[in-house]
């Protein structure tokens, strides 16, 4: 494996990570980390200060991963993560208040402008850390999986569809008892990555049975909200007949919906997930070491899951000091790395990225430097 800021500086910001991950305020911290930390032997680090992060609520199940992979290199180093929202920390980010940030979207061009007041006149960049499928979960008392088309989900979230034996639902799920029971959508209260994920696939995917933008804010009146992927999971699990759409990893017992892609429908997994990625193209409108995907959705690839999200992790391309810039460079290529993805992966059931994907990636994590 090859790491080009050095093995033993991006491992030593384990033992930070896995130290403290704090949260900033939010009302879903990450909290002590689980699991035995990898054995990194003595540590040698020379690292040491505070690296604070906020975002995607989404990585939380990785960050704590991360950080227990860190946790015994690095006992001089505190990381802090709040895991607020992929918008919240795009806008800690933005307002100088974190040194990187987890988003499920990449930054907007206005935000990329906006970045360079905060990077001291360097730009902020975007890199794939973490890969996973959103997950249509619903709560229906004897029912674990369904099929559901993206026109069907579309119905349904957009409250045309609103009985579970609704004659759309059964003629997609034929021999499956369906309950004559109210539907209850659920989505996110806060501006989300995994919002605008889910969004963008229904506005591309259903054939015009969603009638709305990609947005990070939920765009229709009606159903339950809740904060942070976690809220969604409780909110769905508190009563009978929801459904609402989360990282697959927080999923646990609920019912999870299958997708229709091309003539198949495929369930959500880490395979599937991979599979979505590897038949989209990258972003090259981007600038050089911003490194963004675009995500096909209506991919008829075998195996394919295209209701997938790509998370990033925000940073600058210059900091003020050299401490900052190297925390933040140590972090990244252990997320990004084989060992970091590997974690992730066990942790969240994300999907690791490729050998090629974190080539590019890291070498948009080496650039990262001093402002002169």
């Amino acid at each position: 494996m090859k790491l080009s800021y050095g093995r033993v500086g991006a491992l030593a910001l384990t033992g930070a990570l896995a130290l403290t991950l704090t949260a900033c305020g939010s009302d879903d911290p990450v909290g002590a980390a689980s699991g035995t930390a990898t054995d990194a032997g003595s540590s040698t680090s020379t690292l040491s200060g505070e690296l604070n992060g906020a975002g995607a609520s989404s990585q939380e199940s990785a960050m704590e991963a991360w950080r227990a992979g860190f946790q015994s290199a690095n006992p001089d180093v505190t990381v802090n993560y709040d895991p607020v929202g992929s918008g919240g920390g795009r806008t800690q980010f933005l307002d100088g208040g974190v040194l990187f940030a987890g988003s499920d979207s990449a930054l907007t061009a206005d935000e990329l402008a906006q970045s360079t007041a905060r990077c001291f006149g360097e730009s902020a960049v975007d890199v794939p850390v973490y890969v996973s499928p959103i997950a249509v979960v619903f709560n229906l008392e004897g029912v674990d999986t369904l099929n559901l088309s993206p026109a069907v989900i579309a119905g349904i979230f957009d409250g045309k569809i609103t009985s579970w034996d609704a004659p759309e639902i059964a003629a997609e799920n034929p021999g499956v008892t369906l309950p004559a029971l109210a539907i209850t959508t659920v989505h996110r209260s806060d501006e989300s990555g995994t919002t605008k994920n889910f969004t963008d696939y229904l506005a591309k995917a259903s054939g015009g049975a969603w009638a709305y933008d990609a947005s990070g804010d939920w765009p229709i009146a009606g159903g339950q909200s809740a904060q942070g992927t976690s809220g969604v999971i409780q909110t769905v699990q508190s009563a009978q007949g929801t459904i609402g759409y989360a990282d697959a990893s927080k999923a646990g017992s609920l019912g999870t919906a299958s997708i229709k892609v091309g003539d198949a429908w495929v369930a959500p997994s880490e395979e599937s997930a991979a599979a979505a990625l590897d038949a989209s193209p990258r972003d090259d409108s981007r600038a050089e070491n911003d490194v963004v995907i675009k995500l096909d959705r209506t991919t008829t690839e075998a195996g394919a899951y295209p209701l997938v999200l790509v998370s990033y992790g925000v940073a600058c391309l210059a900091y003020d000091t050299q401490e900052d810039a190297d925390l933040v460079k140590a972090f990244l290529t252990y997320v990004v790395s084989e060992d970091g993805q590997k974690a992730s992966e066990s942790a969240a059931g994300s999907a690791p990225i490729s050998d090629a994907l974190r080539t590019d990636v890291q070498a948009a994590i080496d650039a990262i430097t001093v402002a002169s």
